[in-house]
């Protein structure tokens, strides 16, 4: 995932700096290598004035450029438009760091008091009818200002950018927007909040370890570890993922256990408590629906959709239903083959949610004689890291990772690596922070410290974020199959950003739509059990010895094993997601509870057994990281990295050459080309869905 906030919001600034405070760190430019971020200096204090004056320099800047008596130019207009805002963006990309990954109280309640001054401060840009009129008046003589293929996309991309923000409306609807968008900046950011202290609130406390049966020893002391840092002294705690299902719930062989464990987490935010979300995604989900009506559209998805690979939603809903027979014919299968190997273990009961992922380990045991315990012990989180995802980078793009320890960090677990490029130059940064905290929101993801852009000099500093179980003091950090999956996963999108190569910070990297963003970290994936990279990295960790051929065989065959859940998990998850943003301004709030099992009903997609990846209640995707109407996103890439890895399979799979033209041809590109013009380019053909039934085994 990535979770950036939006760069089209917040541009960069550069004026010269009167009566400010230069003992912010903030207010200069940090002279660290890549300029990254001095955590060793920032204190919670410094954000606040750091914000406030980065928004007044960049509005001062902005109302210069709007106001110039030049005709307009690209050169007066848009380069320094691109320039602008560099303490703004400097404040707001370290301030998106630390909230997600080591918030405090004092930065939760700055979070809520600023993110609608930053929604006003983009309306103030967006919205200024000055400033558009420069842009239009570019943007309608662009074909004849003989630009560089880049700098006119960059035209398109400012012009189309005001007309999505709303610049075309009369002045009254721009009033009534700008108070919407406030309102909804100041609930994504309450939610944000109570969902992450909903999460804590939410952690399974057990007093007899015999309730835990099943867990390994190494989970068993991680357990009481967690409860220990609560000052749950002799006790347990699991503390909650941010998805419906948790790890722990195929190992536990206590059925009440599973249940308390399954049911903490489906109503982490619905406890009618001060921590439950439900009125506030209501009024989100209306406040969306009211500002599509504004901006001409039927429904908050149209509106997000128009610049996305998919279009329209009416194209989503299609490319979904697509998938949901075979999906679901398989999912019937699976279903009644646990309820069989339930019955036949002599229990008495009907599958239930809690039950799937422990039977379904059960029977993945009995038909490949595999479980989770005997892969474990071979993926341990250095050897995947450095063994797995840079000798994968290194096998097929020529990158080399060198540790460093003399880059300060957010947090004591977060690691720095430099990387460098084929032929020795320096390319970027990279951090790693892999253990959850309570004060680390759920889930993993990708983002930057710093942008890279030719035209202000700067090379990417990007940060890969996950929630794995931190092992107890001087044990081996031993990770799941999904575990792994993560980790390749947000490297993609962490190389997409290290590949990033353009001159403007505003089509860098992975500034790209959504429907395309999670192709390269879904690619990405299909490394981690490449034979090749496999045998690198999966060593065990108490002998050393790599894994045994006949097990990686297992895990091979075992790949299509629960896939009907899976996919259909993701599968009501996106469906959950437009049903909430196809709703129009005509229809009243809703109640989310009734909606949601409505919504599912309607599509075919309302199977008790398998709850929602989300529900909605704590659907951070949707609420919070950017991606309403976009979680069909992953179906989508999927679609895209299945066909493009299919593409490297026919050629030869993971060569030094085939790296290299994926890394040209797409990891590169950022937002200076159409997307699906950059896929066709790529493997000669436009989006083919085959490669992805396939891989999911829905032929």
């Amino acid at each position: 995932m990535i979770r950036n906030f939006k760069l089209t919001l917040i541009f960069f600034f550069t004026i010269s700096l009167v009566s400010i405070n230069y003992a912010n760190p903030f207010f200069k430019e940090s002279k660290l290598p890549f300029f990254a971020p001095r955590f060793d200096k920032i204190k919670d204090a410094d954000f606040k004035p750091a914000f406030e004056e980065g928004m007044k320099q960049q509005l001062a800047e902005v109302d210069k450029i709007a106001n110039n008596p030049k005709p307009s130019t690209f050169d007066n207009t848009l380069i320094p438009l691109e320039k602008s805002g560099q303490l703004l963006t400097r404040v707001s990309l370290v301030f998106n760091a630390i909230t997600g990954a080591n918030t405090d109280t004092v930065l939760q309640k700055l979070q809520e008091e600023i993110s609608p001054k930053l929604a006003a401060q983009s309306d103030a840009i967006y919205l200024n009818s000055k400033l558009f009129e420069r842009v239009k008046s570019i943007y309608d003589k662009r074909s004849r200002l003989k630009l560089d293929p880049e700098s006119e996309r960059l035209v398109t991309h400012y012009y189309e950018q005001f007309v999505h923000a709303g610049t075309n409306l009369l002045a009254g609807d721009k009033e009534k927007l700008k108070k919407l968008n406030e309102e909804e900046a100041t609930l994504i950011a309450k939610f944000i909040n109570k969902l992450l202290a909903g999460t804590k609130a939410g952690a399974l406390v057990v007093d007899d370890a015999s309730n835990l049966s099943g867990l390994s020893t190494e989970d068993l002391k991680a357990a009481a570890q967690s409860a220990s840092e609560r000052g749950l002294s002799g006790k347990w705690m699991i503390p909650l993922q941010n998805t419906t299902q948790q790890p722990s719930l195929q190992s536990l062989e206590n059925r009440q256990t599973r249940q308390k464990l399954f049911e903490s987490s489906w109503n982490r935010t619905e406890q009618n408590d001060s921590n439950d979300t439900r009125s506030i995604i209501e009024r989100i989900a209306k406040i969306r629906a009211d500002k599509a009506k504004l901006l001409g559209f039927s429904n908050y998805a149209g509106w997000v959709l128009e610049n996305q690979m998919a279009k329209t939603p009416q194209a989503v809903e299609k490319f979904l239903s697509t998938l949901v027979p075979a999906t679901i014919n398989n999912e019937k299968k699976e279903s009644a083959d646990l309820q069989d190997f339930i019955n036949k273990s002599g229990a008495d009961f009907k599958l239930q949610p809690w039950d799937w992922n422990y039977y379904g380990e059960k029977l993945r045991k009995e038909r490949f004689n595999l479980d989770e315990s005997q892969i474990k012990p071979y993926f341990v989180l250095d050897n995947v890291l450095q063994k797995g995802l840079f000798y994968a980078a290194h096998e097929l793009y020529g990158l080399t990772f060198k540790e460093l320890h003399n880059i300060p960090v957010y947090q004591k677990d977060v690691r720095v690596f430099e990387v460098i490029d084929k032929d020795g130059s320096p390319m970027a940064l990279f951090y790693a922070d892999y253990f959850k905290r309570d004060n680390k929101s759920g889930g993993a993801w990708m983002d930057n410290l710093v942008i890279q852009s030719k035209l202000l000099g700067k090379k990417p500093v990007v940060f890969n974020v996950t929630n794995f179980t931190k092992p107890a003091e001087g044990e081996s950090a031993l990770l799941t199959i999904d575990d792994v999956t993560t980790m390749f996963h947000e490297f993609g999108h962490a190389l997409h950003g290290i590949f990033a190569n353009q001159e403007y910070p505003s089509l860098s990297g992975t500034n790209v739509p959504r429907d395309f963003v999670e192709m390269p970290s879904q690619f990405n994936e299909h490394w981690a059990f490449y034979p090749k990279v496999l045998q690198n990295y999966a060593l065990n960790y108490k002998t050393g010895k790599p894994m045994p051929p006949e097990l990686a065989e297992k895990i091979k065959k075992a790949q299509l094993f629960n896939q009907g859940y899976d996919f259909t998990e993701v599968l009501e998850a996106a469906d959950l997601d437009m049903a909430w943003h196809t709703l129009s301004a005509e229809e009243p709030l809703q109640n989310s509870d009734e909606f949601e099992i409505n919504s599912l009903k309607k599509d075919n997609l309302y199977i008790p057994e398998v709850p929602s990846r989300y529900r909605s209640s704590y659907f951070m995707h949707i609420w919070g990281n950017n991606y309403a109407a976009g979680y069909y996103a992953y179906l989508w890439s999927e679609m895209l990295d299945d066909d493009a890895f299919d593409w490297f399979i026919n050629h030869g799979g993971l060569t030094r050459e085939n790296g290299e033209r994926f890394r040209k041809m797409i990891l590169s590109q950022g937002a200076t080309k159409d997307y699906n013009q950059i896929f066709l380019e790529f493997t000669g053909h436009n989006p083919r869905i085959d490669p992805m039934l396939k891989d999911r085994g829905l032929e």
